[in-house]
């Protein structure tokens, strides 16, 4: 009797330490190996992200300029948009009218 309530008051009181040490370690674990630390490659996310950006800029601007071209009636703008829409072709592709005989 007297050996297991020894054996109780063991546990009993390394428990607590025990979950302290295990919420320790596992926020230690992330602050060095996560990905907000300071040895994660930031820069090259970052990199890669502003290159993304000035991709979607440039094809921003340049569908920009389109409906700018559109909204003034441009006749070679409203022609074009006019035979993809009509043909249902798509993008980079060519139409060639056929001769009629």
């Amino acid at each position: 009797m007297r050996i297991r309530r020894s054996v109780t008051r063991f546990f009993g009181a390394s428990v607590l330490p025990a979950v302290c040490i295990a919420v320790t370690g596992y926020f230690g674990y992330y602050a060095i190996s996560g990905t907000r630390n300071a040895n994660h490659p930031v820069h090259a996310t970052l990199a890669s992200q502003q290159q993304k950006l000035a991709s979607i800029r440039n094809d921003r601007m340049r569908l920009e300029h389109r409906i700018d071209l559109l909204d003034q009636g441009d006749p070679d703008m409203v022609k074009e948009v006019e035979h993809d829409q009509m043909t249902g072709s798509a993008p980079g592709e060519l139409a060639m009218p056929r001769d009629t005989h």
